[in-house]
């Protein structure tokens, strides 16, 4: 039997190298790949995929002995991922530009590319536990072991096909776990840091970015409170997130809070910490893996951001997609960003958050 082919995604970190190292060592037939998606002169230095990240990743390669190669992504990259990102921010709400990433290029683009060349299976370094149920005749997602590692949010709208190909071989490890294993495989990247900036914002500031990004004008409008009285001037909707406090450049004698964001009358909404919690959501562009779709009311737990803890909740089937009704009110709930529903470790699924029910 010819040994199954696999593309790594490679991003010159100790994940994805073990990735590939473990999948090697399971013999499948493994190659690495790049995937270029921001051009290298304005990609900070470390970034993932600066030129130090490339030759991480080709070193890893190089001592693996597997065919390595770099992809060209960047018109896809800006097309989906960086529109998207201006897009939503212009639009008053929060995007998660690496749900964006995972779903149109690593997915969808770099998958098509890998079984092109033959491949049964792309692979990645994502901290998820991906099976197969025999009863339910679905692949299923499960939290990683090393809950404080777990990527599962950023990766719920995998498709059943994407899933059928898909291979992530570090949900079992901690990850401290990984890094041992890739310093006793000899991996020089076993100690590299983890990036923490979104990989085309490496100084972290999104209000350069969008300046830079956009086409349009980012107009000064009006705060207001929850009566619609103006309470003073803000410099631009992009520039302002559900729950914030801090950088708002106003004094009214007392903590205010961004409650909610209107385009439509370019207004900042600014109100009380209370004021601040939901008790509910509305989620469109909902992506079911634990089930085929949603017909009755379901228990679940739902993350609504990447470092939220799960809370307890109710999902209903909604006209415009699900309706979720939380045990108990949660802070900031942020439109733009994923609601993801837990059953025990097992995704059920998730959207987008479109408005949240206060």
């Amino acid at each position: 039997m010819p040994k199954s082919k696999v593309v790594v995604a490679m991003s010159g970190g100790v994940d994805s190298s073990l990735a590939a190292a473990l999948l090697q060592e399971q013999g499948y037939d493994v190659i690495g790949v790049t995937m270029q998606i921001w051009p290298a002169e304005e990609q900070a230095e470390g970034g993932c995929c600066s030129l130090a990240a490339v030759e991480d990743a080709r070193r890893v390669a190089d001592t693996l002995g597997i065919p390595y190669y770099v992809m060209n992504f960047r018109d896809l990259f800006r097309k989906t991922v960086i529109a998207d990102f201006c897009a939503e921010y212009m639009a008053g709400r929060t995007p998660n530009p690496c749900i964006v990433c995972n779903r149109k290029v690593k997915f969808e683009a770099l998958l098509q590319k890998a079984l092109a060349l033959g491949a049964e299976y792309i692979a990645t370094g994502h901290y998820a536990r991906l099976s197969y149920d025999e009863a339910r005749r679905r692949y299923l997602m499960r939290r990683a072991l090393d809950r404080g590692k777990d990527q599962t949010y950023a990766l719920y709208n995998l498709t059943q096909y994407q899933l059928k190909h898909t291979l992530m071989p570090l949900g079992n490890y901690t990850k401290a776990e990984a890094r041992e294993m890739a310093a006793k495989l000899g991996l020089r990247v076993a100690n590299k840091p983890d990036s923490q900036e979104i990989c085309f914002v490496t100084d972290n500031n999104y209000r350069r970015f969008l300046e830079e990004n956009v086409d349009q004008e980012i107009k000064p409008g009006p705060f207001l409170d929850l009566e619609g009285n103006v309470l003073g001037r803000h410099e631009g909707i992009p520039f302002y997130t559900i729950g914030q406090r801090k950088g708002l450049g106003i004094a009214l004698g007392k903590p205010m809070y961004v409650v909610d964001i209107d385009p439509e009358r370019n207004a900042v909404i600014l109100g009380s910490n209370e004021d601040v919690f939901a008790r509910g959501l509305i989620s469109t562009d909902n992506n079911f893996i634990y089930i085929p779709e949603l017909k009755d009311p379901m228990e679940v737990e739902v993350k609504i951001r990447y470092s939220a803890q799960p809370a307890k909740a109710i999902i209903y089937p909604h006209d415009d997609g699900v309706r979720v009704e939380f045990e108990k009110p949660q802070r900031a709930v942020t439109p733009g960003q994923a609601a993801v529903f837990y059953k025990d470790d097992y995704v059920v699924g998730g959207g987008t958050i479109k408005q949240r029910i206060s």
